[in-house]
């Protein structure tokens, strides 16, 4: 017997409502409920980071939280970080740049640690880039290029504020 139940949530920007399995991951729910395939499941046991997602501007995990669990909070995916015509945000623009990126599967959890990191802190140190992004695993680009990426945006972000004082 399966239990179904309504969970409502912010999915980029979008009220989402829909009915899924009590048991339902936020990783699959999001994937196969809402079509949002660009969270990728890698280890679902919370080790890789492949299906980072922001909850409320927080990385998380999604393939071990519920969706239940994610009730009228607001949920960020790879998706909802390109802009309104699909033009990519400053921190994928940068892992492109760098090429920061490679097989890609680690990628949309990968752009979203960092992009929570950029938020909370426009100026991250290294140990603050390497916190942020310990956690999510990537098998081919030896962390380099992604920490080249951050760079990028970094000095990004500095420039934007020298033009925006003068």
């Amino acid at each position: 017997m399966t239990t179904d139940q309504y969970v409502g949530l912010e999915v980029n920007g979008e009220w989402r409502n829909c009915a899924t399995s009590a048991r339902t991951s936020l990783a699959d729910f999001l994937r196969d409920q809402l079509g949002l395939t660009g969270t990728h499941l890698g280890c679902e046991h919370g080790v890789c980071g492949a299906c980072t997602v922001l909850l409320n501007g927080t990385p998380i995990r999604s393939c071990i939280m519920l969706a239940a669990q994610a009730e009228g909070q607001s949920v960020t995916t790879i998706e909802g970080l390109s802009g309104p015509r699909g033009e990519l945000n400053a921190v994928q623009d940068a892992f492109c740049e760098t090429h920061a990126l490679q097989c890609g599967f680690c990628t949309p959890g990968m752009v979203l640690a960092v992009q929570a990191l950029i938020d909370s802190n426009p100026t991250p140190s290294t140990e603050d880039i390497d916190e942020a992004i310990g956690g999510n695993i990537c098998r081919c680009t030896g962390y380099v290029q992604i920490r080249e990426a951050v760079a990028t945006v970094v000095a990004g972000i500095a420039e934007e504020d020298k033009v925006s004082t003068s």
